[in-house]
């Protein structure tokens, strides 16, 4: 079920309006239900393979806080860690490792070649997981509640979280409909108490909510989908076009992404919030960055405090000596972009984040022993956030090719910066609708450096800015059937 669609505002009303006429037990039973069906909308056999993992985690939580001998919590942790990320390894890699080794034995001439998945397992169960081809169709935001999970029987085991006995509690935990696809990526100290909990209904959270809802739903439909237009033209024929257009293609694919996945992001904290739950911040306005570790401190929070607690301080941190504090740097993005997809792409946009985050450490030390001081009044702010910009929109084009071979992004990028300004700007839109796509942009930027949460205190500015919100998307929308980028990982 897409956020963007009626079909989402109408099950959105009809579940928050029950939530508010129900005890407790109602409320938890409506909310877990009601999960279940959201996330069964999209393929309802792979609710399975979630309860599957919710069982595994939950005994597995339950077994580790009881049992004092740490070697035996320790294994409990690993079978649980090994079950998740098994069940995320299948589905999301097996098509990108066959392919590859089959790429690695054609260069060679060697053979046999890795069967598709369709081709090795009973057809009853291809039928359900795979497509006609025969490739394996990842349940939907697969990665984001596994990491969820994961985060839970973790804590447990740190003796940071308490173990959750009530089923359906921890069965929530994982699947709350409007974070369950794509986040933001919850710990259980910040969400288990919050659905033991009973919250009364507050006029201010539920206006608060809905103005988040509705400027997020504005950053998707009346931006993100307008920019998609340009930049799938230009994406999906690279070869049929020139430099200048593959460059603002890529400058307004650098500014949909964002209003596509804190436009979710937006939906899913403020309904979430109309219901009196609180989640965590997702973004905090990331193209003001002026490095890319102050990139990373904003965009996608949730994930990055992720990786830093349960990968790269574990790894050893900074804690190491500098060459390790480097390794695990540079690791930890690599994972991170094997994590956004399956995809050679992804690996490359993942590795140049972790490289610059390096070079930038070793740049560090190289002034501190040079005894460089560097400015830091207004003007070389601007001008390193420009920079860090400049760096993070290029990534992007690996991250945009991620269905294409590779050197696909490298030819892209290679006639970006072979450009010549007299090339004509091709374009599926007319000069006023680029500069009113332009407008936007600067609309969103401003109002999110200002204002980052619409004030709602005063009741009729929240009904006029509001409703004003709401007629500007339906005029202004671009209703297809983009669905939500983040959604496939």
């Amino acid at each position: 079920m897409l956020f963007n669609s009626l079909q989402f505002i109408l099950f959105f009303i009809v579940v928050t309006v029950a939530y508010y006429s129900l005890s407790w037990r109602g409320r938890w039973i409506l909310l877990l239900a009601a999960s279940c069906y959201f996330y069964m909308v999209f393929k309802p056999v792979y609710i399975l393979i979630l309860f599957g993992t919710i069982v595994i985690d939950y005994i597995a939580g339950i077994w580790i806080e009881k049992t004092e001998d740490q070697r035996k919590r320790k294994l409990l942790l690993i079978i649980s860690l090994i079950s998740n990320i098994g069940i995320l390894a299948f589905f999301k890699y097996y098509d990108f490792l066959s392919d590859s080794v089959n790429s690695f034995f054609a260069v060679l001439n060697l053979g046999p070649q890795v069967p598709p998945l369709g081709g090795l397992i009973p057809q009853r169960i291809a039928e359900w997981i795979t497509n006609g081809a025969g490739r394996v169709l990842l349940p939907i935001g697969l990665s984001f509640h596994t990491f969820q999970a994961m985060s839970y029987t973790i804590e447990v085991y740190r003796k940071n979280q308490k173990a959750e006995y009530h089923f359906g509690i921890y069965a929530l935990y994982v699947m709350f409909y409007p974070q369950l696809v794509a986040g933001p990526i919850e710990r259980p100290q910040n969400m288990l108490f919050q659905f033991h909990s009973y919250f009364k209904y507050d006029f201010e959270n539920v206006k608060a909510g809905l103005m988040q809802m509705a400027f997020g739903m504005f950053k998707k439909v009346v931006i993100g989908d307008r920019l998609a237009m340009v930049v799938d033209y230009a994406y999906d024929n690279p070869y049929d076009h020139n430099g200048l257009t593959l460059l603002v293609a890529t400058l307004f694919f650098t500014f949909r992404i964002y209003c596509d996945f804190s436009g979710y992001s937006d939906i899913a904290i403020g309904a979430a919030r109309v219901m009196g739950f609180d989640l965590m911040q997702n973004f905090r306005t990331p193209y003001e960055s002026a490095s890319i570790a102050e990139f990373w401190a904003r965009w996608h929070i949730s994930l990055s405090t992720w990786f830093r607690d349960y990968l790269y301080i574990p790894l050893g941190g900074n804690r190491r000596g500098e060459y390790r504090r480097y390794f695990n740097q540079f690791t930890v993005f690599l994972v991170s972009g094997l994590w956004h997809g399956a995809s050679w792409n992804y690996v490359i946009w993942g590795s140049l984040h972790g490289l610059y985050l390096v070079m930038a450490s070793l740049r560090d030390k190289l002034l501190k022993q040079w005894g460089v001081i560097l400015p830091k009044n207004a003007t070389f702010r601007t001008l390193s956030v420009i920079f860090t910009f400049a760096l993070v929109a290029l990534t992007w084009v690996f991250f945009r090719n991620d269905k294409a071979p590779v050197g696909q992004a490298f030819d892209i990028l290679g006639k970006i910066f072979t450009l010549s300004w007299n090339e004509p700007l091709r374009s599926p839109l007319n000069s006023v609708e680029m500069w009113f796509s332009v407008g936007l942009i600067l609309f969103m930027l401003i109002k999110e450096h200002y204002f980052l949460d619409i004030p709602t205190r005063n009741t009729v500015l929240f009904y006029t800015i509001f409703v004003s919100l709401c007629v500007f998307i339906y005029f202004f929308g671009v209703f297809t059937s983009n669905q939500f980028i983040y959604f496939q990982f």
